[in-house]
């Protein structure tokens, strides 16, 4: 009888066992990470040609921009300011009457500084520049020279130059770049061509920034020296401005 029960429980003990294993087994199962597949290593790099194309565009110009300044030079600042004020004056009115309008002429420096300088041996001496600048948008180019020497006749005694440029040049930028885009389609075909492929689609397109691209202009106007007054109208010669522009164009090559 005894042989009997222990016979019983150790059956019972047997299966609790294993109905514990079966329990934990299956909650291991339930909760298990599942495997992280092993991934193909070898990755496709992009096959693409890429290039730079420039465009140019020549156009006359319809403004002239030049820097007018007037410099007075006095033993005393407040005499070299007074002086300085009164010219200027009289070159803007100058300017006026030869129909530059206000919006077109602005003030782009103003400077007083003292100079120490001796003569003949004698002690330090001082004197005082003042000078005054405007910059002056010329819209009608027949009256470049006539513009100038009326500055001139009235006390500018600097000028800085005269720069020519287009009032929009939107239209011109667009065509530069037309130009430009087919300059890079040549390109690309020429290498595609050379290596035995096929141009594809375009990937990307960017405008290059610095050197010449951006959209520069060039200017290759032939400018006379400038007379200061005399007979006639100083010689200016407005020409032609070039305008360049470089993109650079990423192609896919085409399976």
């Amino acid at each position: 009888m005894m042989n009997q029960i222990s016979q019983r429980r150790l059956t019972l003990g047997v299966a609790a066992t294993l109905l514990f294993s079966t329990l934990v087994l299956g909650l291991f199962g339930l909760f298990r990470v599942p495997a992280v597949k092993a991934q193909d290593a070898t990755t496709s790099t992009p096959r693409t040609i890429t290039v730079v194309g420039e465009g140019k565009v020549s156009i006359k110009p319809d403004m002239a921009l030049a820097t007018i300044g007037v410099e007075v030079i006095k033993p005393t600042v407040k005499e070299a300011s007074a002086e300085n004020k009164a010219t200027i004056a009289a070159v803007l009115e100058a300017l006026k009457a030869q129909g530059i309008a206000e919006k077109d002429i602005q003030t782009s420096g103003f400077s007083i500084y003292a100079e120490r300088y001796n003569q003949d041996g004698a002690s330090e001496q001082i004197r005082y520049h003042v000078s005054n600048n405007v910059s002056v948008v010329i819209r009608n180019l027949d009256k470049v020279g006539d513009t100038l020497d009326a500055a001139i006749e009235a006390g500018a005694n600097n000028i800085y130059g005269v720069n020519f440029s287009v009032s929009d040049p939107t239209k011109l930028e667009s065509e530069t770049r037309a130009k430009a885009i087919d300059n890079a389609k040549a390109k690309a075909a020429d290498l595609a061509k050379l290596t035995g492929v096929t141009v594809g689609d375009v990937v990307s397109v960017s405008e290059v920034v610095g050197g010449n691209g951006g959209g520069v202009y060039q200017s290759n106007f032939a400018k006379s020296d400038m007379a200061m007054g005399g007979g006639g109208a100083t010689p200016v010669n407005p020409g032609e401005l070039e305008l360049s522009m470089q993109l650079q164009v990423v192609y896919s090559i085409a399976e």
